[in-house]
Order: C-alpha cells, then sequence, then structure tokens
C-alpha cells in the first residue's frame, strides 16, 4: 500500500524565557526593577522588559516514520514526550521547526475537548460547521447527519449552544463528527479518556470499522490494554525521540521499562520518604521475573515472580506485608501477603535479604497492572503504601487453544474450568 504519511526528520522547538532574578528578592528590588521598566517604557517606545535569557527547549527531533494506508498506528509515551506535539503538526495546526511532512488525504483531528467548536453555536450548527472545515460539502453532512447524532446520544440538547455542553457530551458529539464525515485520515488523542467506559468500547469498535474501510488511524492513549488490542503497530516517543516503534509487545515493553527506570529513581530516595523512616523494616526496591528473566510484559496465564529487597535496623517479631495487584483504574484485583499462608515468617528474615512471591499461573485478562506495597511496623498506628512499586502488563494468549481469547468484556480474571455434559 501506499504512504498517507511520511515524516522526514522533524523537529519542533520553543524558546523558554527566564528572568533570571535571585532566588530571594526583596520588596524594594521588586519596585526598583518595576519602575526601571516603566522608564524605560516610557522613554524608549516599543522596548519591553529585558529577559536575562532564553533557553532553547526541542519538543521533537530528528523525528521519522511512514504510515502506509489503512494503518491503526497507536504513538505512545511518557507525559511530555513530545505526542501532543507532533499530532498539532500532523493536523496543520502548528508549524515545524524542522524538517518535513507529507500527507496524502483529508485529515479529522480529535485533539483537545471542544476543538473546532464555535461555543456559542448549537450543536446541530458546529456539525454543519465541523464538516466544512474537513471539505465536507452540505449534502454529503446531511447524509451522515443522523448517525452523528445517534451515535453521540445528544438528541435532546442537538439545539442546544454547545458552551453548555458537559465535557463528556462534547467528546461525544466531536469524534462522532469526526469519525462519520469520512476523513482519510483520523487523528484522536488521549481526549477519549473524558468519556464513560461504554463511550470508549464504542469509539474503537468505530476507530476498526474506519481502519477496516481503509482509512488511517493515529491514535494516542496512556492506556496500554486498549493501544495494544486497537493498534497495528506502535510509536514510542521519549524525550521528543523516536526510541522503539514495531510490533505491540516488543514496543509496550520498551515503554513500561522506561517507565520502571523512573520509578528505580524514585525509589532509590524510599530511605529519605519521611513515611517510611523507622527503626525496623526499610524496603529497597521490587523487581519482576517471568521464567527467570526480568519480565514488564507477561503472557496470560503465564508465571509471575515478585521478589521485594529490604534491610532491617532491628530484628522484630511483627511485621505485616501485602503486596496489592491494581487494575489500569486503580481497582484492587487482589492481596498478596505472607501473614496470610505463613504466620511466623518474620523468623526466616535476616538483617538484608529479600522476600520472594511466585504466582503460578497469572490468570489476569490482558491490560496494564500494577503493584503497590502495605507493610506495617512495631508501634505504627497505621501501615506505610508506597503506590505503583512496579507496572507490568498482561498480553494476550490463545490460553484455551481454541482460538477463543478472554476480554475484559468477561471480567478482569479468567478460570481454566472442566466441562461435562
Amino acid at each position: 500500500m501506499s504512504n498517507v504519511i511520511s515524516v522526514e526528520n522533524l523537529g519542533k522547538k520553543y524558546l523558554i524565557s527566564h528572568q533570571g532574578r535571585e532566588p530571594y528578592t526583596a520588596l524594594r528590588d521588586v519596585l526598583a526593577d518595576g519602575a526601571r521598566a516603566f522608564c524605560r517604557r516610557m522613554f524608549t517606545p516599543g522596548t519591553s522588559q529585558v529577559v536575562a535569557h532564553a533557553e532553547e527547549f526541542w519538543a521533537l527531533k530528528d523525528v521519522s516514520f511512514e504510515v502506509k494506508q489503512g494503518d491503526r498506528i497507536g504513538i505512545i509515551g511518557r507525559n511530555g514526550a513530545g505526542k501532543s506535539t507532533l499530532l498539532k503538526i500532523l493536523s496543520r495546526i502548528t508549524e515545524p521547526t524542522e524538517g518535513r511532512v507529507r500527507i496524502r488525504g483529508r485529515i479529522a483531528s480529535l485533539l483537545e475537548v471542544g476543538t473546532g467548536f464555535h461555543p456559542e453555536l448549537t450543536g446541530r450548527e458546529n456539525i454543519f460547521l465541523n464538516g466544512a472545515i474537513l471539505g465536507m460539502n452540505r449534502a454529503e453532512i446531511a447524509r451522515k447527519f443522523d448517525e452523528i447524532v445517534a451515535f453521540a446520544e445528544i438528541e435532546k440538547f442537538l439545539d442546544t449552544p454547545v458552551k453548555r455542553y458537559s465535557s463528556g457530551m462534547y467528546v461525544r458529539l466531536a469524534f462522532a463528527v469526526a469519525a462519520h464525515l469520512e476523513p482519510e485520515i483520523l487523528i484522536v488523542d488521549e481526549v477519549l479518556a473524558v468519556g464513560d467506559s461504554q463511550f470508549q468500547a464504542k469509539c474503537l469498535i468505530k476507530m476498526k470499522s474506519v481502519a477496516e474501510s481503509g482509512r488511517t488511524v493515529l491514535f494516542v492513549s496512556h492506556n496500554m490494554g486498549v493501544v495494544g488490542n486497537f493498534c497495528t503497530r506502535l510509536i514510542l516517543l521519549h524525550s521528543g525521540n523516536i526510541v522503539a516503534q514495531g510490533s505491540n509487545v516488543e514496543v509496550v515493553e520498551r515503554y513500561l521499562s522506561l517507565c520502571q527506570d523512573a520509578l528505580d529513581a524514585g525509589r532509590n530516595l524510599v530511605r529519605q520518604h519521611p513515611s517510611m523512616l523507622n527503626d525496623f523494616f526499610i524496603p529497597e526496591r521490587i523487581e519482576l521475573y517471568c521464567d527467570g528473566r526480568p519480565a514488564t510484559v507477561v503472557k496470560m496465564g503465564a508465571s509471575l515472580q515478585i521478589v521485594l529487597s529490604y534491610s532491617q535496623k532491628k530484628n522484630t517479631n511483627y511485621l505485616k506485608i501485602g503486596i496489592h495487584i491494581l487494575d489500569s483504574g486503580g481497582n484492587l484485583i487482589c492481596v498478596l501477603s505472607p501473614n496470610q499462608q505463613l504466620p511466623d515468617f518474620q523468623r526466616s528474615l535476616k538483617r538484608f535479604g529479600a522476600i520472594s512471591c511466585t504466582i503460578r499461573t497469572l490468570n489476569l485478562i490482558s491490560g496494564i497492572y500494577s503493584l503497590n506495597l502495605h507493610y506495617e511496623i512495631p508501634g505504627a498506628t497505621k501501615s506505610c503504601c508506597i503506590e505503583s512499586v512496579a507496572t507490568f502488563q498482561i498480553v494476550d494468549k490463545d490460553i484455551y487453544g481454541t482460538g477463543v481469547i478472554p476480554s475484559k468484556m468477561h471480567g478482569l480474571v479468567f478460570f481454566p474450568a472442566d466441562w461435562s455434559f
């Protein structure tokens, strides 16, 4: 298939101005600076306050990739990686500083809540306005009008100015317009997170049908479960550069390793965290292993080993530990605790060492999960909690060998069972 988007050595530079003030400034200094600035403006018109210096910041640097017709491309990365800047350049909202972008086809973008809507116009009027912006004539918009309204579920408020819409209603209408007016390229940012879970599922089904009809979708999301299930290829941005692109599993694993590196950097400060200081138990780090190798991506039904490294200032016969597994929405899945299975486990603890917990079969549906560490020491009025000490992804597997893969529509866990008739 031919390329519909070609990006070559793309870069976007911003200038960040700094005042250059001292950390401490007295009131008399502020008044004196204000008087000097006023005099400069009075006697030298057209001048503004002198800025000490401006720092260059590259939001994107040397970004190159190609997108073929009908691809479903996921763009992932941590906050500040440059994802939104890239989409704004592709949508022709902002100009690149360097490089070149070639696009074949009409683009519909959904980057922010209310983008392209006039707040004083009604929902009905904004549908026709958006369609005109996308290059559709009135007859084409009218032909799709009923489908758009039905999808957005805003029949009651169709003739109400959109400035009175909730953020959820904004998103429903904006996505319905963007998806139904048949653009060759559909660009969707994290804005879908505003909608409820039912509407998100509805949007994903619609985006799949858009892609299956031969059109192209670029999708940005922090939900790795959704990205992994919807996209055919992923691009990972980090600090304005593409650090990985290719198959979903490989790129997500790299993304999670970057997130894990950031967590590790913060976790080295556990000793210095006020709530963690005590005379007994000090957690050092948590590591995840699958089949004896460090892992952040695990297949459904595989084993998972959790290793907690620790140190003790004093031996204690009173220690409660719990490792909480949570889904991407923060819902508690289960609690793993040696206190439940080995009440006297404290006697086995040395001054320095590690506590290992192995889950023989991880019966979780594909998605992103995180671990919280809870522990309670002698004399504590409440347990200490360190959130998101580790993150991992469960990826799909034909666990039953039938070609039918369990999905989140049937719950977060699966239980292999024997059937008889």
